[in-house]
C-alpha cells in the first residue's frame, strides 16, 4: 500500500486501492486540477519481459487507450488521459461508485433471466458503439461489467488488454485470468489479429455464467478449459429461458457464423420486454420517401409529380427473371405510387426464418433446418391475417394499409408511412437468391444509395427448405433506415419475397413485425 496518497503525473493524488487483477491495479484518485473522483489503472509488468516487449506494451497501451477515448457511449466506460508514472504507462477513467457482475455472481449466484437480459442487452450496445469505432474490447468478462450504485451498467477496460496472440497472453499472465472468456479462434495457432466476433463470444460467455451461475467450459484446469473451449461442446443452458437463442448464436466457435452484436441486441431488448417507439409522427404524410434504390429501389420526392428522374436511375436485373422484365414497369410507376403512399415505397429486402440466425456482419447465416415443420403459429394480438396473393396470406400489424404496388407487389404500411412491409411472389434471374443478390441487386444498392452498409447476406431454411437472408442499412433522405429480406421457394416450387424496412432508430420495436410475418405465413403448398 505504498502507493497511497501518491501524486501521479503531478496532478492524480492516489487515495483507494479498489481493484487489483492480472493486468494492473485500479485506484480512485483526486484529480487535483478538477477537484472530481477519477479511476487509475496503473499496469503491472512481468520482470521477465524483455525490453522490446516491455516497449510494445507502453506503446499498445497508449495506443489503444487513446483509441477507446473515442468511444462515446453512456455504457462505456470514459477515458479521460493517459500519463506516465516513473515510466509505467497509467490509464485515468471515469469513477463509477459500483460492483462488478463478477462480485454479484460470486456472491447471489445465478441471476434473474430479465436482469441479465437486460445487462446484456447493454452490453451489447457498448461493445457494437465500440467496434463501430474501430475499437475491440479483447477482454470482455463479468469482472469488467460495472453495476453502478444509481443503476448504471458500464463496460470498462477497454483498450487496456494485451494484444490476443497466444504468446503474449502467456507472457503477461492474461491466459490465466481470462481463459474463461477468450474465443475459441484466439486459442488457436496461427490465427490473425481478432475481430469484433471474439468480443461477441465472450458476450455469450458471460451470459451464460449470469444465467446458469457457472461458465459452460469449466474445467479443472486452464489448458482442460481451453480445450474445451475450442474443440468440445457446452451442456445447453437450463435456466435461460428466452436467452437461450442468444446465447447460441454468440457461442458458435467459427466466429464468421457467429451472431452478431446488433441481432443479440435486438434479441436481448426483446426478452427484457424493452422497445419502445423513439420516433414521433410529426413528420408523416409530409416527409420525403426514403428508401433504397436500384432495378426495384428508387428514390424521389414523395410529391414527385412524373416518373422520368427514377426511371433513369434503374437498371434491369441479370438473367431475364420476371423480376428483370417488369423493371421497366416499376421504374415508370414509381413516382406515381410514392405520392400516393406519401411514405416508404417497398422492394423486397431479406429478414429472418423461423429461428434466430447465428452470424457476423458478413458472414451467412444459419438456421436449424426443420424437416416436419409445424403448422405456422396463432396470430398474435393486434395482428390479423392478410391475403398476399393466390394461396399465401401473412399476418400484418392492425391499423397497417394496403399498397398495391405495380408488378403484383403488395405493400403494407403502419400509420405514419415511414415503415412498410412487403410480400411478393418472385421469380429470380435463376433459382438462387443469393447469386442474384450477389451478382445485380447489392451492386446496384450500393451505387444508388448513399451510406449502404450491409448487416450480413447469407444462406438460411425457411421451414426446413433453403432460403436466401439480406439485411443492411442505408441513408435516407432524413435518416437512416434499415432492411430486412428473406426469400424462399414453396413446395410446388413457387418464389416468396417478404421485406420490411423502418427508420434504424427504431427497428427493435418494428422488427418483430417482419419476425411475426415470416413465422405467420400460409402457404399453398
Amino acid at each position: 500500500m505504498s502507493d497511497l496518497g501518491r501524486l501521479v503525473a503531478g496532478r492524480y493524488r492516489l487515495v483507494e486501492r479498489v481493484g487489483r487483477g492480472g493486468m494492473g491495479t485500479v485506484w480512485r484518485a483526486e484529480d487535483e486540477v478538477l477537484g472530481r473522483h477519477v479511476a487509475v489503472k496503473k499496469l503491472h509488468v512481468p520482470p521477465h519481459l524483455q525490453d522490446d516487449e516491455i516497449r510494445k506494451l507502453y506503446e499498445r497501451t497508449r495506443r489503444e487507450a487513446r483509441s477507446a477515448a473515442r468511444i462515446t457511449h453512456p455504457n462505456v466506460i470514459v477515458v479521460h488521459d493517459v500519463v506516465d508514472d516513473e515510466g509505467l504507462p497509467c490509464i485515468v477513467m471515469e469513477y463509477i461508485p459500483s460492483v462488478t457482475l463478477s462480485d454479484v455472481l460470486k456472491r447471489q449466484g445465478a441471476l434473474p433471466v430479465g436482469e441479465v437480459a437486460r445487462i446484456g442487452r447493454i452490453m451489447a450496445a457498448a461493445l457494437r458503439a465500440a467496434h463501430a469505432a474501430g475499437v475491440l474490447h479483447r477482454d470482455v468478462k463479468p469482472a469488467n461489467v460495472l453495476l453502478g450504485n444509481d443503476g448504471r451498467i458500464v463496460l470498462t477496460d477497454f483498450g487496456i488488454a494485451v494484444e490476443s496472440g497466444t504468446p503474449s497472453l502467456t507472457r503477461t499472465g492474461e491466459l490465466l485470468g481470462s481463459i474463461q472468456y477468450l474465443a475459441p479462434e484466439r486459442l488457436r495457432t496461427g490465427i490473425a489479429e481478432p475481430g469484433p466476433a471474439c468480443d461477441l463470444w465472450s458476450l455469450g460467455a458471460t451470459l451464460y455464467q449470469a444465467v446458469e451461475g457457472r461458465h459452460p467450459f469449466q474445467r479443472d484446469t486452464p489448458i482442460e478449459t481451453a480445450y474445451a473451449i475450442a474443440a468440445e461442446t457446452y451442456e445447453p443452458p437450463r435456466n435461460a429461458g428466452d436467452l437461450a437463442p442468444v446465447i447460441d448464436g454468440l457461442l458458435v466457435k467459427e466466429p464468421a457464423r457467429r451472431m452478431a452484436a446488433d441481432e443479440a441486441e435486438r434479441l436481448l431488448d426483446a426478452a427484457t420486454g424493452a422497445g419502445a417507439v423513439t420516433g414521433t409522427c410529426a413528420e408523416a404524410g409530409t416527409a420525403p420517401v426514403e428508401r433504397p434504390t436500384g432495378p426495384e429501389r428508387v428514390a424521389t420526392p414523395a410529391t414527385a409529380p412524373t416518373a422520368t428522374p427514377v426511371a433513369a436511375t434503374a437498371a434491369p436485373a441479370r438473367g431475364g427473371g420476371r423480376r428483370g422484365s417488369r423493371t421497366a414497369l416499376w421504374c415508370a410507376s414509381a413516382a406515381v405510387v410514392a405520392a400516393v403512399t406519401g411514405g416508404v415505397l417497398l422492394w423486397p429486402e431479406d429478414g429472418a426464418a423461423s429461428t434466430t440466425p447465428q452470424a457476423s456482419p458478413s458472414g451467412p447465416v444459419t438456421h436449424s433446418p426443420d424437416p416436419n415443420p409445424s403448422p405456422p403459429p396463432p396470430l398474435p394480438a393486434g395482428y390479423h391475417l392478410q391475403k398476399a396473393g393466390q394461396g399465401f396470406s401473412v399476418p400484418v400489424p392492425d391499423g397497417w394499409r394496403r399498397k398495391n404496388v405495380p408488378g403484383g407487389e403488395i405493400a403494407y404500411l403502419d400509420p405514419t408511412g415511414r415503415v412498410g412491409l412487403r410480400v411478393d411472389v418472385v421469380e429470380f434471374a435463376g433459382s438462387d437468391p443469393l447469386q442474384h443478390w450477389h451478382d445485380t441487386e447489392e451492386a446496384q444498392t450500393r451505387r444508388d444509395n448513399p451510406g449502404y452498409e450491409r448487416v450480413r447476406m447469407g444462406p438460411t431454411t425457411f421451414r426446413g427448405r433453403p432460403a436466401g437472408y439480406w439485411e443492411f442499412t442505408f441513408n435516407g433522405q432524413l435518416r437512416e433506415y434499415r432492411a430486412v429480406e428473406i426469400a424462399f421457394s414453396g413446395t410446388d416450387g413457387t418464389q416468396y419475397v417478404v421485406y420490411l424496412s423502418a427508420p434504424n432508430a427504431q427497428w427493435t420495436t418494428y422488427r418483430p413485425v417482419f419476425d411475426t410475418a415470416v413465422k405467420g405465413i400460409r402457404l399453398r403448398g
